[in-house]
């Protein structure tokens, strides 16, 4: 017998969907995982609550929900196109904030407005151009973001906009306002590009959910992990989707601390796209929106101060003109897998053993999923490439040979996200070497026989001999124990805001030398004539979790030298570490004194001016405490609590003495989710 409520904690990533069954004493009475089918997500879902026993799933009381497609999406530059509207500001912030490298330029427009840094209207909104800019893109685009210079101190620029655009058409739009408080308009701009652009990545999972719920007749509340760790309905997701970006990992760390007990540890979750990173001390992991690394980008979001890099079992293992091979950031679906999901592609491997070597080699094409504006975009060959994808992969060097235009347009639906590539991966690699037996260990020896003739004959890398796939794959496997070891030291870094630093990457791989050394040092008896013996993380364990963490981290915490903790359950620790956060919303209001002796109010509305300090505080604190309530109800709260703190920032001056600048008035909310069964 079960205690009552049960929770049904579900984690759907680039790879495998779990499901998780929690009692009242947050035990896991049932787990169960299933590939994740990105072309229709209802299958991997429904496949994992398949694996769980259905009288227990028709006492669910609350259906909590992580991912790490959003971070994936960010980590691998893929996604919905975005239409960006940034009134006031200049191109050289935009230069700066990183948009041109990740969305088309064609869609990221600057127009005529903005405020100055007290909130007073710098220059008019140009309403004519931001309907141009508006109509122009409205078709090609699933979502728009606006973001204006000052936003945070008046957001009128950015509401008119909303209207204009909510006017002229019915996508979704996010403002910059909503979403973050700091003045750093590059990245505030960045951040709701990415938001805008995760609207329909949220959207296709929540709709997946709730239609697999009802299937089943699972009546209950459904929520979703946030960055920091914290639990928001859906209807809030669905409006601040960035701030799920970082859902998976945050779902990990909470997951992996409970599972293993650790107060102070490094969480690694290592997953088939991405190896997310986290210091806990105390039992917490730091929160920050200054410190979150996702791939290159740094968007201005509160979340687990986490580093997450494109590094997973399922990782392209490709050429690297300077490393030799390099695994990852993108993902592709490894060729085990292929001959599991797909026997008739072991014959084909089989043929290019024979034949000549190319670049294409181990490379077929299927679709990874369709989306309605991509579609809609898409040229006469790229829908007829799309076709010959219907059901089954398509061998790319047999394709270029039959049908070079249709090679090329899978080409373009690949880089738009549509599409997606099959590889050479460190999971190969592992099957090979008789680490993992899950999938099609004869695909995967062929695939590193094929892997190893290509690197040899295409880029002239390796004499590894003929037939020999166990040597190649081995090399492989040592790279990424290597590559998981240097993410833990730039972790380390990353804590201690090192990362920074203009030569960051640079010191990484020489504290990664130095400590490989230092580690080594005891198993070959070597003199001790060095001036440098590091030891990294002497108190810290690694507690790793994810499906591929048995394989890959033992190799990686030999390698440094670490304590390495794989707790039961590790595989699913994202599923059980989705039930387990509370509601917590937090409202900003912030203060400032542009001159002596007046006094401005900037929450998200018009600035309110006051002529004296305590006047102001009174109203900042009663607006910042409304709002956290409200938004923490909004979220699916009950029982809601309000703390108040505040950031001053003050100066002394030799005449003046103590003068105020700004305070950061900031309340948080918090509250237990609303755990019931709901009626049908």
């Amino acid at each position: 017998m079960t205690q009552l409520p049960i929770k049904l904690g579900i984690d759907t990533g680039g790879t495998y969907t779990d499901a998780v069954l929690v009692d009242g004493a947050n035990r896991i009475i049932a787990s169960a995982k299933s590939l994740t089918t990105r072309h229709d997500l209802t299958i991997g879902i429904g496949n994992a609550l398949d694996g769980l026993a259905r009288d227990s799933l028709q006492e669910v009381c609350l259906v909590a929900l992580s991912t790490t497609l959003s971070t994936n999406s960010v980590v691998e530059g893929k996604g919905a196109p975005v239409g960006v509207l940034l009134p006031g500001y200049q191109d050289q912030q935009v230069r700066k904030s990183g948009l041109l490298d990740i969305f088309d330029p064609d869609l990221v427009t600057t127009v005529p407005g903005g405020h100055d840094a007290v909130g007073i209207e710098a220059v008019a909104l140009d309403e004519t151009q931001v309907r141009q800019a508006i109509e122009r893109q409205m078709k090609r685009v699933s979502a728009f973001a606006v973001s204006s210079m000052f936003g945070v101190r008046n957001p009128a620029h950015e509401v008119r906009v909303r209207e204009l655009i909510q006017e002229l058409c019915s996508r979704p739009v996010t403002c910059g306002h909503e979403l973050a408080s700091g003045l750093d308009a590059p990245r505030r701009a960045l951040t709701v590009a990415l938001n805008a652009r995760m609207v329909p990545i949220i959207h296709e999972l929540i709709i997946a959910v709730q239609t697999i719920l009802e299937a089943r007749e699972i009546h209950a509340p459904l929520m979703m992990v946030r960055g920091n760790g914290s639990l928001i309905n859906t209807q809030t997701a669905l409006r601040q989707p960035v701030g799920t970006v970082l859902s998976g990992p945050a779902a990990s760390v909470v997951g992996a601390c409970a599972l293993s007990g650790a107060s102070n540890a490094i969480i690694a979750d290592m997953g088939g796209t991405t190896t997310d990173i986290a210091i806990v001390t105390g039992g917490q992991a730091e929160l920050g929106s200054d410190g979150v690394l996702i791939g290159n980008w740094k968007p201005m979001v509160e979340a687990v101060r986490v580093i997450s890099i494109g590094l997973g079992g399922d990782s392209e293992v490709r050429f690297s003109g300077n490393t030799g091979i390099e695994i990852g950031p993108r993902r592709v679906v490894p060729l085990s897998l292929l001959g599991h999901l797909y026997p008739e592609t072991l014959e084909c491997l089989e043929q290019q053993l024979t034949a000549s070597p190319s670049r294409r080699n181990n490379r077929f094409a299927l679709r990874l999923e369709s989306n309605e504006v991509l579609m809609a975009g898409c040229s006469d060959s790229e829908k007829h490439a799309w076709e010959l994808l219907s059901g089954h992969p398509v061998e790319l060097d047999k394709l270029v040979q039959q049908d070079r235009e249709a090679a090329r347009a899978i080409a373009r639906l690949q880089r738009r996200g549509m599409v997606i590539y099959s590889g050479f991966t460190p999971s190969d690699a592992a099957h090979v070497l008789g680490h993992c037996h899950h999938w099609c260990t004869d695909s995967a020896r062929l695939a590193a026989l094929v892997w190893a003739r290509k690197m040899r004959h295409v880029f002239g890398l390796g004499r590894w001999q003929e037939g020999d796939a166990e040597t190649p794959s081995r090399h492989v496997f040592e790279r990424i124990g290597q590559q998981i070891s240097r993410a833990l030291i730039e972790a380390g870094l990353h804590q201690h805001r090192r990362l920074m630093d203009a030569a960051a990457q640079n010191l990484t791989g020489l504290l990664a030398d130095l400590v490989f050394e230092s580690s080594d040092a005891p198993r070959k008896k070597l003199d001790s004539g060095s001036l440098f013996h590091l030891k990294f993380a002497a108190d810290y364990p690694v507690v790793a979790v994810g499906a591929p963490a048995r394989t890959f981290f033992p190799d990686a915490a030999d390698h440094l030298g670490v304590e390495l903790s794989l707790p039961p359950n590790a595989e699913v620790a994202n599923a059980y570490g989705a039930v387990m956060g509370s509601v917590v919303q937090r409202a900003h209001v912030t203060i400032t004194q542009p001159l002596y002796g007046q006094f401005i109010v900037h929450a998200d509305q018009e600035p309110i001016h006051f002529s004296a300090l305590d006047e102001a505080l009174k109203v900042a604190r009663k607006i910042a405490g409304e709002k956290a309530r409200e938004l923490a109800l909004a979220a699916g709260a009950v029982s809601v609590e309000v703390i108040l703190t505040s950031d001053d920032n003050h100066i002394h001056h030799d005449v003046d003495g103590e003068l105020f600048l700004e305070t950061k008035i900031t309340a948080t909310a918090t509250g237990r989710p609303d755990i019931k069964k709901i009626p049908i």
